[in-house]
């Protein structure tokens, strides 16, 4: 073998005359030719609401992010639209004596939730307003549906879930975001709101939501991990091994009515997004979940990533992936970073 390239490598010019980095050698260029781009409307940002007045409360396992009381979130949810963020995600922190074996709270039309849509809309009437739909901030158990003799049972758990639609809906919730993974919910949830004159509410569907490990802060954050205990929803959800059961269930919950699909969680799921993106060409959505938020912090306190640099690149790897936004914790951060670029 000799020193030359082109001897070793058949039918490559030496020197050579396809050069990529010449469209990287400026800031300008890299601009020019970039492919997928990150901005703020990209960004859906998750919230945490408590009872009371002026209370905040960290969530020891996801830095940086607190419950808010209602009208602290208020206050947080003007700065979040002034800076151009589109739409935020409520989950509540609900008070253990409301949890019950039934989740009846879920569909009280002036529980935490419901409250707190008709104080944002109230005072922040330009902003989406995106709804959970699912019973395990609610229940006593911290299962997403009703038990029965041991059983998350389906049926009786819908028509739970069209309830608590409607009560959200008639608060001034935009988009209903169903998470439960019970079969039908899109379909019955899509007909309750229709007969209840909402068919301008979106629906969000978790189409694809796996039983994941990288929830456990998000549990943290709204109450549920004691309750739930060493129960797990491997019943409902979806197994981390299967992406093409993911198309399955994206389509069907399309079929149903979905006007847009969530795959969750989001980076180790890039492929999934990628798939259903691929295959359906409808607004698909990725949930860059607690877990994933609290890894990326852990690694930039401890001086071993660029906080900064590793929250657009791991945005930017939504978008590449397909994604049309991504619910985040780190959106107001993001969009702080992406009004300074």
């Amino acid at each position: 073998m000799t020193n030359n390239p082109n001897e070793s490598v058949p039918h490559i010019h030496w020197p050579p005359i396809i050069r990529p980095r010449r469209l990287r050698t400026t800031p300008w260029i890299r601009n020019m030719v970039s492919e997928h781009r990150v901005t703020v409307n990209d960004l859906i940002w998750p919230v945490f609401i408590q009872e009371g007045n002026n209370l905040r409360t960290s969530i020891a396992s996801m830095p940086g992010v607190e419950r808010l009381s209602i009208d602290l979130l208020t206050l947080a949810v003007k700065e979040a639209r002034d800076l151009g963020i589109p739409a935020i995600a409520l989950f509540p922190a609900t008070p253990t004596n409301l949890k019950t074996q039934d989740g009846e709270e879920a569909f009280n039309p002036e529980n935490l939730v419901c409250r707190t849509i008709r104080a944002i809309k109230a005072a922040v009437p330009d902003i989406g307003i995106i709804c959970d739909v699912a019973l395990d901030p609610y229940t006593s158990h911290g299962q997403d549906g009703l038990v029965r003799n041991g059983v998350v049972v389906n049926d009786e758990t819908v028509e739970v879930l069209c309830k608590q639609s409607v009560v959200q809906a008639r608060a001034g919730c935009d988009v209903i975001a169903p998470s439960d993974m019970m079969d039908g919910r899109v379909g019955a949830i899509r007909k309750a709101l229709d007969n209840a004159g909402f068919s301008h509410v979106a629906i969000l569907s978790y189409a694809a939501k796996y039983a994941s490990a990288f929830y456990g802060p998000f549990r943290d954050a709204v109450g549920s991990a004691n309750n739930l205990g060493k129960s797990d929803k491997k019943t409902y959800q979806m197994d981390p091994s299967n992406s093409s059961e993911a198309l399955r269930e994206v389509a069907l919950d399309i079929a149903e009515g979905a006007d847009m699909v969530m795959v969750k969680p989001g980076m180790p799921y890039l492929d999934v997004v990628a798939r259903v993106k691929d295959a359906f060409k409808v607004p698909t959505f990725a949930y860059q979940v607690s877990g994933e938020y609290a890894m990326l912090c852990a690694a930039a306190a401890n001086g071993w990533l660029d906080r900064e640099k590793v929250i657009l690149e791991s945005l930017l790897s939504f978008k590449r992936a397909g994604a049309d936004g991504v619910l985040t914790y780190f959106a107001v951060e993001a969009a702080k970073l992406l009004k300074a670029q």
